[in-house]
């Protein structure tokens, strides 16, 4: 990961919720089959890469079944809101509003990001704290995301116990998946903790194997988790495994729950920002998020 990436970590969801909230089993749903992956190819990582995990049983998933227009499932997604950054020099505003996140009525999620009339920025962030917080297992999401210079999408987790006092980076990130603009045919997968966070992350990238935009099309972006290892992939690609080998005797703090990200950030010290290139409104598309085999 470039060392001018930092992500400063702002959540909403107060530690008594985090403590208290459980997930119903009434969330669980039927999964529809996924797209076929595409075939995929990666730089060696530090820790050579298991073969993918076979998928179990399924745990948890939100298949974003909904009217076009429904917000989100409110027992299953809090939506952040505000600017002023978020740490890493950002320029969208994110809100609650329905021109932002969305249902399409086709079974996806839709993340938009906009231009105002006012030359600002508004987008959408999504978690799952205090809500759906899974503990190991296979865990992926089918996405297409968005494309164009300063667009930065991300499908990533943080440890819930940042809701009940832990600071970032103790409380632990893991990105399964974040792409920045100017490189539309990669997407990084990175580790961050106590002693390797923000530009020292500890990760990996992959290239689309024919080096087109990962915009061109869904992607299914996933990582298989067990105690003290975490495997990466895409479209059952494997291209990193991390251990605690690799965090250069820093704590390993991974082996708790954790709660999902999704956004679209516009700008900022990682991705640059916005230019005469990049067109809005920009839109990722999320046809599902599935947990199998997890400690919920």
């Amino acid at each position: 990961m470039r060392s001018t990436r930092h992500r400063t970590i702002r959540t909403t969801a107060t530690a008594a919720a985090v403590l208290t909230l459980v997930l119903s089993a009434s969330l669980v749903a039927s999964a529809a089959a996924p797209k076929a992956p595409d075939a995929g190819s990666a730089p060696a990582s530090a820790a050579a890469p298991a073969a993918p995990a076979a998928v179990g049983a399924l745990s948890w998933s939100d298949e974003f079944d909904g009217a076009a227009g429904s917000a989100p499932n409110a027992a299953n997604w809090n939506l952040e809101t505000g600017a002023g950054g978020w740490g890493n020099n950002e320029l969208q505003n994110y809100t609650s509003s329905r021109e932002n996140s969305a249902l399409d009525g086709n079974g996806n999620l839709v993340i938009t990001a906009r231009r105002d009339g006012n030359g600002g920025y508004t987008s959408a962030r999504l978690t799952t704290q205090g809500k759906v917080q899974p503990k190991f297992g296979h865990l992926e999401a089918r996405i297409k995301i968005p494309r164009g210079q300063g667009i930065w999408p991300a499908f990533w987790m943080l440890g819930g116990q940042i809701g009940n006092g832990v600071p970032w980076p103790n409380s632990g990130e893991i990105d399964i998946m974040e792409n920045v603009g100017y490189e539309p045919h990669m997407v990084h997968g990175t580790l961050h903790g106590p002693g390797y966070s923000g530009g020292a992350g500890i990760g990996a990238a992959y290239t689309h194997p024919q080096g087109w935009s990962f915009a061109d099309d869904f992607h299914t972006f996933a990582i298989d988790w067990a105690p003290g290892r975490i495997t990466w992939s895409v479209d059952s690609t494997v291209y990193q495994t991390r251990t605690t080998a690799d965090t250069g005797g820093n704590q390993w703090v991974f082996d708790q729950p954790f709660f999902f990200l999704l956004n679209v950030a516009v700008g900022g010290n990682w991705p640059g920002y916005p230019d005469g290139t990049t067109q809005f409104p920009q839109q990722m598309v999320v046809d599902y998020v599935r947990v199998h085999d997890s400690q919920l």
